[in-house]
């Protein structure tokens, strides 16, 4: 069985990372998000939530699960068996640094890294320009899932 996994911070997740993850499911046996426990960056949504959110969203796959880590990833995919990483690429920019974390990843613990180009649709789309705009009074319903829209306005205006 071919395992991968999409790792982010998915603060909140994105149509674009959804994309990715869609994607990726119907190439691989199952996909593992594995959400990013970051202790050093503030995020508008716990783990535990972001989770739940991610869950409420990908449910329609069978084959795509959700954990969480802290740490490295390549010792997250090495104690879960998998040995390969799957990440969006928006644009030159992300492939710079992402090169050097595939790059290393390899290096350390032979995970191989697949980019996936993001669809064009969504090629400027972030989780932090979501939070921008939402947290300004746009509306961000063409770019988050609809389940995620009312947990994002709620979280805005309960932090202004």
């Amino acid at each position: 069985m071919k395992r991968v996994v999409c790792p982010g911070s998915f603060d909140p997740i994105t149509n674009g990372h959804l994309d990715i993850i869609a994607r990726a499911s119907s190439l691989f046996d199952e996909v593992v998000i594995a959400v990013l426990v970051n202790q050093t960056k503030s995020s508008l949504f716990t783990v535990p939530e972001r989770i739940e959110m991610i869950k409420e969203v990908t449910g329609k796959f069978a084959n795509v699960s959700v954990d969480s880590w802290s740490g490295l990833l390549v010792d997250y995919c090495k104690s879960n068996q998998i040995n390969t990483i799957v990440k969006g690429l928006r644009a030159v920019s992300d492939f710079d640094y992402e090169l050097q974390m595939s790059q290393i990843n390899l290096q350390l613990q032979g995970v191989e890294t697949l980019f996936m180009a993001t669809a064009p649709s969504h090629s400027f789309l972030s989780s932090s320009l979501v939070k921008e705009i939402a947290s300004n009074g746009g509306d961000v319903s063409a770019y988050i899932p609809a389940a995620i829209v009312s947990k994002l306005k709620s979280r805005v205006i309960k932090n202004a």
